[in-house]
């Protein structure tokens, strides 16, 4: 009998190691290692900058604690050529401030809410492990203020949002943002790196109709943008506006997909993407043409540039891009390479 009981248990064992996969392994490991990484250092406070700019690499440095602070606005901003929209932000601007931080750090995030705001807002960002992704803990009401603290243990680019109810308004109204957790020791260095986010907006009126447009909620519900944009404008990315880089240096996009409902289908016409961070994961594809981004999801791209001139970046489901707004341009000068290009006649 004895040695039935043991033989059942060794079993019973077995069975339960079998269902730790090496990928539920791998992911303890990483999340185990970075919540005993200590801080150091003196606090940061992460600096504003308006999109498509990026705080500065963070590369080897140690883990610190860093300060974050966030203000939720509703006001009134230019949609397209004389179309105007009351848009909620995260300190003004859409997409929010990019956030950069590291594997380790501890972040302190003071979210504020306008005074002159109607609607109470919070943050749910998908860096975060705990409820809500911190969407609890920062349910703020007009003129106050919510702090909480996390730690960082997933590298990766990580999409936030607004999620007060109801969750969909706030998002297509412009409440969301990019939240990168470079790996220990950083990223691989680029020359430029850029901040890109994708989203919706429903209108009453119609696609380039002016006035001040009002949110129109069966649009919405029908999931039928009459918007879909790069940086919370039709043309936030074209002419004076335009992303720049020289021949032969390399560039990174940091791309979102704020939504709410559309999965975004990014491409840059006359380029190939040399290193896709898959999802904004730590999966590298190569040698991609266009990358798929869901609503609510990111990616890091990056190409070196050859050859100059005018690189046009799309929402590859071609329609939003040429008449809703989804359109960019990257301007590339430098020497031409007729090895690489050449127009014959």
């Amino acid at each position: 009998m004895k040695r039935i009981v043991t033989s059942f248990a060794l079993a019973l064992l077995t069975l339960q190691a079998c269902k730790q996969t090496p990928g539920d392994n791998a992911k303890a490991t990483t999340e185990n290692s970075a919540m005993d990484i200590k801080v150091s250092g003196e606090t940061e406070t992460q600096a504003k900058l308006n999109p498509p700019m990026v705080p500065a690499a963070i590369g080897n440095r140690a883990a610190k604690k860093v300060v974050v602070h966030l203000e939720a606005t509703e006001e009134e901003g230019v949609l397209a050529d004389g179309v105007t929209y009351k848009f909620w932000t995260f300190n003004s601007t859409v997409p929010g401030t990019f956030i950069r931080i590291r594997v380790g750090d501890e972040v302190e995030l003071h979210l504020k809410n306008a005074s002159n705001s109607v609607m109470p807002h919070n943050i749910d960002l998908h860096a975060v492990n705990g409820p809500g992704g911190g969407a609890e803990a920062t349910n703020v009401a007009p003129g106050k203020e919510a702090i909480f603290n996390f730690k960082a243990l997933n590298p990766g680019l990580f999409v936030y949002h607004c999620a007060a109810a109801p969750v969909p308004l706030h998002i297509a109204n412009g409440m969301y943002g990019l939240i990168l957790v470079e790996p220990e020791g950083g990223l691989p260095k680029v020359d430029r790196e850029y901040y890109i986010m994708q989203g919706e907006f429903y209108t009453k009126g119609k696609t380039d109709e002016k006035g001040l447009q009002e949110f129109d909620q069966d649009k919405g519900v029908d999931e039928r943008p009459t918007y879909v944009v790069f940086n919370g404008k039709k043309n936030a990315l074209m002419g004076a506006d335009a992303l720049e880089a020289k021949v032969g240096e390399t560039v990174r996009m940091f791309v979102g997909n704020g939504g709410p409902n559309l999965v975004s289908s990014f491409h840059v016409i006359g380029e190939i993407f040399d290193r896709v961070y898959v999802e904004g994961g730590t999966t590298i594809n190569k040698n991609i043409q266009t990358t798929v981004i869901p609503a609510g999801g990111a990616a890091m791209v990056e190409f070196k540039v050859e050859e100059p001139g005018n690189y046009i970046l799309v929402d590859h489901s071609i329609f939003r891009a040429f008449n809703k707004g989804a359109i960019g341009m990257l301007k590339v000068t430098g020497e031409k390479n007729p090895k690489i290009f050449h127009k014959v006649q």
